[in-house]
């Protein structure tokens, strides 16, 4: 089972980057929360950036971040947060084998692709919710074309050693379906130019419930 995170390269650069994210990402941070209720558990809480969009008929989020410099964020986040959280420093892995009780809602918002095994830990967050419960996503995804070259290529070599075993190129959704999931409504969204030269470009916001 994997060990707690010590990555300090990519906790200094991701709280650079959270730090200084764009109107269109925070956007769809508030998108993917909205309508929430009950209990949640969010994956890969990084610094906290989605603290502060959970809707007050949440009431309670506990929040899993291996990485000990951004869990430390993320617990400074939590103490101004609408809504009460916790946070967890076990991996997602280590969290799910400690049994607990039904979530009403998973939330995983740029997790899927660094996880060493997504398809596993889809089916084990599906078995967390309780009947009728909510997935909801928003992730890097395998794209088309010449993007999918340099996703592709991106992954083969420097992208996950430096942004925390990030793998751009996943059929994401296909995995979530593949877990027991019935998507109920999603969408790709761009948070830059379809030309800029970036593997990360493309984007998936939806929402999927367990069968």
């Amino acid at each position: 089972m994997p060990e707690t995170v010590d990555n300090p390269f990519f906790a200094r650069l991701w709280t650079v980057m959270s730090a200084h994210e764009t109107d269109a990402i925070r956007q769809l941070r508030r998108e993917n929360l909205a309508g929430l209720t009950g209990r949640v558990l969010e994956v890969g809480a990084g610094t906290g950036t989605n603290f502060e969009f959970y809707p007050e008929t949440v009431t309670e989020v506990v929040a899993v971040e291996p990485e000990r410099r951004l869990a430390e964020l993320a617990q400074r986040a939590a103490a101004t947060a609408p809504v009460p959280v916790t946070v967890s420093t076990d991996t997602v892995e280590q969290f799910m084998a400690s049994g607990r009780e039904p979530f009403d809602a998973v939330v995983c918002s740029l997790v899927l692709c660094s996880v060493e095994d997504p398809e596993s830990v889809l089916r084990e967050l599906h078995s967390l919710l309780r009947p009728g419960g909510e997935l909801r996503y928003l992730e890097h995804i395998a794209s088309s074309g010449a993007r999918a070259g340099l996703q592709k290529f991106a992954d083969a070599t420097f992208w996950p050693r430096m942004l925390g075993n990030c793998h751009t190129h996943r059929h994401t959704e296909q995995a979530i379906t593949g877990a027991g999931f019935a998507v109920s409504g999603a969408r790709r969204e761009w948070t830059m130019p379809t030309w800029v030269p970036l593997p990360v470009a493309e984007f998936a916001i939806g929402r999927a419930v367990k069968r």
